[in-house]
């Protein structure tokens, strides 16, 4: 959906999502950067039986200083103790090798192939610690 269609519809569709979002089965978060300005964010989706979808996306701006690696491995720590879950599954595509390094250094491993958008991708999948023992990125 594109153009004046999305905005047409915008109203709506936000409703339904915070409704998601107020019944657990979606969990939205944004990244700000140290004044405030949004710079990301980090979503779980299709939250069920205790997994979840994680997607982010970092403005161009904010790339290559370690931004998308905090905020993933915030949300995890998220995902594990204010959300219950115990385990999240992560896509991105071969040609995003950035992605592929960020999922990599939060704990997430390659799973097994997919095609996303009729690209190569490459399915991702961590499980959460407890969360009295959770791996710290450390930065």
């Amino acid at each position: 959906m594109g153009g004046d269609d999305y905005f047409a519809e915008f109203a709506a569709r936000h409703r339904a999502l915070l409704a998601e979002q107020d019944a657990g089965s979606i969990h939205f978060h944004v990244v700000l950067d140290d004044r405030g300005a949004l710079i990301g964010r980090v979503n779980l989706v299709d939250v069920e039986d205790g997994t979840a979808e994680l997607g982010y996306r970092i403005g161009e701006r904010a790339t290559g200083r370690g931004v998308a690696t905090a905020a993933v491995e915030e949300v995890c720590r998220l995902a594990a103790t204010a959300y219950g879950l115990s385990a999240l599954t992560a896509v991105t595509t071969r040609d995003n090798p950035a992605s592929m390094a960020v999922l990599g250094r939060t704990g997430f491993t390659p799973v097994g192939d997919i095609v996303l958008d009729g690209r190569p991708g490459v399915r991702y999948r961590r499980r959460l610690s407890d969360p009295g023992t959770a791996p710290s990125s450390g930065g």
